[in-house]
């Protein structure tokens, strides 16, 4: 028996260090969620998940650009439809205006609503998304992927329509310039009918492209989330083992403490 040195109280206390640090560390796992507590619990994964991280962030902020693009050609399509019932309606005022049964006063009455018709187009053709102009005819690059891939969407510029073409300058006043008119006013239609089919054509990609970065964002984030965060049910079974470690090595030490007061008996 000895009485300054005691092995067993020693290792006891080791091993009660090493459950205590264990039990805190599942303790802080289950409180955060989060599997890696300190970058020591896993050095790769801490590296890993913080990439995977900042991807899904770009994903989003890729997707949101998309999303306003879509918001933008949305908006483009608004105004193209009104200006194609616009245009509708100035080709019927275009052949009533023909009718010989009519005078040149009756004419002039449809040429006043064939007129504002045209002011209606021509306001539109100087609209803006947040400050970026509808139909300036450039086109529109949109960034769709967390690497910075590019879409470059068709552009849109009303040029076959309002107050500086033959629209304005044909008129339905007379019955040849309602003749000439109707001429015009089936090209401007199918140019418009041509725009939308652009627009339509952008939104159909924006919205694949969207579709795509959902598809991917879900997946990165599964992956990271299997390196980064804890298992509840599993961490909830450790953390009970390592409370019943805790508890039986704190009884274990207190008896490894009791032993050396056995040598006293052979003192008295």
């Amino acid at each position: 028996m000895i009485i300054n040195t005691n092995p067993g109280a020693a290792m006891a206390a080791r091993i009660l260090g090493e459950s205590s640090s264990a039990l805190q560390k599942s303790l802080s796992r289950l409180s955060s969620g989060s599997k890696i507590s300190s970058p020591s619990d896993d050095a790769a994964g801490t590296g890993v998940a913080m990439k995977f991280g900042a991807q899904v962030n770009r994903i989003q902020a890729a997707k949101d650009n998309v999303g306003n693009a879509i918001s933008f050609s949305q908006t483009q399509d608004g105004f193209l439809e009104k200006i194609g019932n616009a245009l509708d309606r100035m080709s019927e005022l275009a052949m009533l205006a023909q009718d010989e049964t009519k005078t040149n006063a009756d004419r002039a009455l449809y040429h006043k609503e064939y007129d504002k018709l045209d002011d209606f187009i021509t306001a539109i053709k100087d609209k803006d998304f947040n400050g970026v102009s509808l139909f300036s005819g450039s086109a529109m690059t949109v960034t769709v992927a967390s690497d910075g891939t590019t879409f470059g969407a068709g552009a849109v510029a009303l040029t076959k329509v309002g107050a500086s073409t033959d629209v304005r300058t044909s008129g339905v006043a007379t019955s040849a310039s309602a003749a000439a008119a109707v001429t015009v006013l089936r090209t401007a239609i199918s140019s418009i009918a041509n725009d939308r089919a652009v627009v339509g054509a952008n939104m159909a990609r924006l919205e694949s492209e969207s579709s795509s970065l959902s598809v991917l964002k879900d997946n990165i984030s599964s992956a990271r989330s299997r390196i980064a965060d804890v298992d509840v049910a599993q961490e909830s079974a450790n953390f009970a083992r390592q409370q019943i470690l805790v508890q039986s090595g704190t009884a274990m030490l207190a008896q490894a403490n009791v032993m050396p007061q056995s040598a006293l008996r052979l003192i008295g």
